[in-house]
């Protein structure tokens, strides 16, 4: 038996899937506000979702990526009263199921949830194939990591081609290894090409090689990396740095897997799979005239957004357990632990330069302490305590501004609480009614309630969730 969420403002709406959905033998229920549906999915294992796009307290189409992104993800199906066929582009290529407009008929309605149910029921009869995927050094278990690999554990069992995106330091160097080490390419070699780091004039010589005196100092054959991979995988990192002269090379290579060395008059044959990584929005390069459109396509069969670090806090803490680890082998020392005042300091940090910055700090700290084998706040770089001290004295300002305009009414305790105990209580009711005042000036549209609070969605929703603040009980 599955379970449907229908996500719609409109009750009647709601009430006619439902029915619908229960009559062919499954469960349903729904939501009429974007909030409580995206809390809902949080709690509870959802198959298949059904959502419509004008919502009153934000878009569909915005909280499209954020559903595909939880752990163990449902499929949504996209409905709306309104034709808007940049509307139905968006929701496929953000992983929707299928995009239908108002009315609905039964029909429907009733074979889009049998096929994704069957689909979904297919998913599980494999699942043990993406629990035999080696991770490797892939660390974490939150639910945005959760979901690149199980993109990866898909990627691995075919040979397409794969393009890596995420901010620079969120890993796609490593999980492109993993790729590769999970795929049935793994007994042959993946061969590295840093497309930043590539010398203009010798581009063509270090992918295509050349023959012996090529040119004046060729005085031997060399191979170039294209045929290195050759029964193996090519990682281009940085594909958005080539420039255009490269990217119709490139996208000749990857139509025929056949190139010229230097010096030779003869193709040769290269059987590789390709896997592609940046940090930079290709299609605004396109747009642009900075990148070839045909080559985006032809390197993104399929793609996996690595999420920044401050999108999943809760790995850092097993992060910083593996770093250590590695960093002491590294330098043939013993494991050092950490101090609580070293892991709130970490936890404060927005970490911009993602897991790559976290592994520098770690390995900053690890020699800064020498031989002490507790690593401490003080042991942390300069820049990262200066804003730790920082962070700590305006919020001490706010709890004491706060404190200040809650005077203590005796005639309200049978006993006086303690000062803690008093202090969470008032920063609760301060939370709480914070929120509330949020969300209404907000008009309850979850992007602005985000921008406004500088807080991402996850964290508003959790919130919301602790608070039992929904738009129901608002009104």
């Amino acid at each position: 038996m599955g379970k449907v969420l229908i996500i719609d403002d409109h009750l009647t709406t709601c009430t006619m899937l439902q029915q619908l959905v229960e009559r062919i033998g499954h469960q349903a229920s729904y939501s009429q506000n974007l909030t409580d549906g995206l809390l809902k999915l949080q709690s509870e294992q959802i198959d298949v979702v059904f959502l419509d796009v004008n919502m009153p307290d934000g878009n569909g189409l915005d909280a499209l990526a954020d559903i595909r992104n939880m752990y163990n993800p449902p499929e949504v199906i996209i409905i709306t009263g309104a034709v808007n066929q940049n509307g139905a582009e968006i929701a496929i290529k953000n992983g929707a199921w299928g995009y239908l407009q108002k009315p609905l008929s039964p029909k429907e309605i009733i074979l889009p949830v049998k096929r994704v149910l069957e689909y979904r029921e297919n998913l599980t009869q494999n699942s043990r194939y993406l629990s035999l995927v080696e991770r490797k050094e892939i660390v974490g278990n939150s639910s945005a990591i959760n979901g690149c690999l199980e993109k990866l554990a898909r990627s691995a069992e075919n040979d397409s081609n794969v393009l890596l995106t995420g901010e620079t330091g969120t890993g796609k160097g490593v999980f492109a290894k993993v790729l590769h080490a999970n795929s049935k390419r793994a007994i042959n070699a993946l061969v590295t090409v840093d497309c930043a780091s590539l010398p203009e004039n010798l581009v063509a010589d270090t992918l295509f090689g050349h023959e012996k005196g090529a040119y004046t100092g060729a005085d031997r054959k060399t191979v170039g990396l294209v045929k290195l991979a050759d029964g193996g995988s090519l990682f281009l990192d940085e594909i958005g740095d080539l420039d255009l002269g490269l990217q119709k090379t490139l996208l000749r290579v990857l139509q025929e897997k056949q190139f010229i060395p230097i010096g030779s008059n003869k193709e040769v044959s290269s059987d590789f799979r390709l896997i592609a990584a940046t940090n930079r929005d290709l299609k605004k390069m396109i747009s642009d005239g900075q990148f070839r459109e045909d080559l985006y396509y032809r390197i993104n069969s399929q793609s996996i957004n690595l999420p920044p670090l401050r999108n999943r806090q809760e790995d850092i803490e097993v992060l910083i357990v593996n770093f250590v680890r590695k960093v002491a082998d590294k330098y043939e020392q013993k494991i050092k632990g950490y101090s609580p005042d070293y892991l709130e300091t970490l936890y404060s940090h927005a970490w911009p330069g993602n897991i790559r910055e976290l592994l520098h700090v770690i390995e900053d700290s690890f020699h800064t302490a020498g031989d002490e084998p507790i690593l401490f706040s003080k042991h942390l770089p300069e820049y990262l305590r200066i804003q730790a001290v920082t962070d700590k004295f305006s919020t001490v300002k706010q709890k004491s501004e706060l404190l200040q305009r809650h005077d203590v009414d005796e005639h309200s305790f049978d006993k006086l609480p303690s000062f803690r105990n008093y202090r969470e209580r008032i920063q609760a009711e301060a939370e709480k009614k914070y929120l509330n005042k949020l969300m209404t000036l907000s008009s309850w549209d979850i992007k602005s309630a985000c921008v406004t609070a500088k807080i991402g969605r996850t964290h508003l929703y959790n919130l919301l969730k602790k608070y039992n603040i929904s738009r129901n009980l608002a009104e």
